[in-house]
C-alpha cells in the first residue's frame, strides 16, 4: 500500500523522500507541470519590495537578467520554504509569512502599519497566470500600489499515469495528498477520465488547506483531511490521523 502524490516537481519528489524516511511506500502522479513564460520586469522601476507566493516563481526568474536588481530588494514570502528559495537565489533581505496567501496579506498589513514598508512604493508580485486568489487585487484595494508580473504557468496534466491508474482501481493506494487546489481539481479530471473516480475518491484525502479540501470534497470525496497548518509538518500528521481513522473503519478479523 503507498501513499499518492499529486503534487509538481520538484517538490514531490522532496515529499516522497520524507514519507519514505517515515517508512511510507511512495506513488508520484505530478498533476500539475512548471512552465515558465515570457515577461518583462520594468528595469528602471524602484520597487519597495517582492512579493513571492510561490518558489516557482523564483524558478521562473532566476535564469532572467532583470532578477539581478531585485536581489537586494526586500522580498515578502508565503513561507520559509519559499524563503529559503529566495535566499538561495541570492534575495538578500528575506521575510516569510505562515505558509498561504492569508498570512502574507497580513504580514504586508502588517509591515505597512509598522512603518516598515510604504503603501505607496511600488510593490512587485511575481504571480502565476492562474492564481487561487488575486494577491495583488487583494493589496490594491488595501491601498497598496502592486505590479503584478506573471513569470510561470502550471499546466494540467491530462490524464493518470497508466500505473497510478492501475494501482487506485487495484487497492494499491492508502491515502492521497494534495498540496494545492489547482491540482486537486486536475487530479479528479483525470481520475474521471481513466474511469478509477470511485476507487480514488474512497481513499482517505489529505489536503494542504480547508480550500483545497473544498475542491476534493465537491468533487465527492468523503474522507477529507485538513492539515492544522499550511506546512508539510502538518500534512504528515493529518496523514498519520487519516490512515489511523482509516484503519478503526475496517472491520476486525
Amino acid at each position: 500500500m503507498a501513499i499518492l502524490v499529486t503534487r509538481p516537481h520538484p517538490d514531490a519528489a522532496t515529499t516522497a523522500a520524507a514519507l519514505r524516511a517515515k517508512g511510507f511506500e511512495v506513488l508520484l502522479a505530478p498533476m500539475l507541470r512548471f512552465e515558465p513564460v515570457a515577461f518583462q520586469i520594468d528595469t528602471d522601476a524602484r520597487f519597495e519590495a517582492v512579493i513571492v507566493s510561490s518558489a516557482n516563481a523564483l524558478r521562473a526568474i532566476s535564469e532572467n537578467p532583470a532578477s539581478a536588481a531585485l536581489l537586494d530588494v526586500p522580498l515578502f514570502a508565503v513561507g520559509e520554504r519559499t524563503a529559503q528559495a529566495a535566499r538561495d537565489n541570492g534575495f538578500t533581505n528575506v521575510t516569510a509569512a505562515g505558509g498561504d496567501a492569508v498570512s502574507l496579506r497580513e504580514m504586508i498589513v502588517a509591515q505597512a502599519r509598522a512603518k516598515r514598508l510604504k503603501k505607496s512604493g511600488d510593490l512587485l508580485y511575481l504571480a502565476a497566470a492562474d492564481r487561487a486568489r488575486d494577491l495583488g487585487t487583494e493589496l490594491g484595494e488595501l491601498g497598496f500600489n502592486v505590479s503584478t508580473v506573471t513569470v510561470y504557468r502550471m499546466a494540467a496534466a491530462p490524464e493518470l499515469p497508466p500505473d497510478i491508474s492501475a494501482a487506485c482501481a487495484n487497492g494499491q493506494v492508502e491515502a492521497v495528498l494534495h498540496y494545492s487546489g489547482w491540482s486537486a481539481r486536475a487530479f479528479l479530471d483525470a481520475a474521471r477520465a481513466a474511469a478509477v473516480e470511485i476507487s480514488a475518491l474512497a481513499l482517505p484525502q489529505c489536503c494542504f488547506s480547508e480550500a483545497v479540501a473544498a475542491i476534493v470534497r465537491e468533487g465527492g470525496a468523503t474522507q477529507v483531511a485538513v492539515a492544522r497548518a499550511p506546512d508539510e509538518d502538518a500534512m504528515f500528521e493529518v496523514l498519520e490521523r487519516a490512515l489511523q481513522a482509516r484503519s478503526g473503519l475496517k472491520p476486525q478479523t
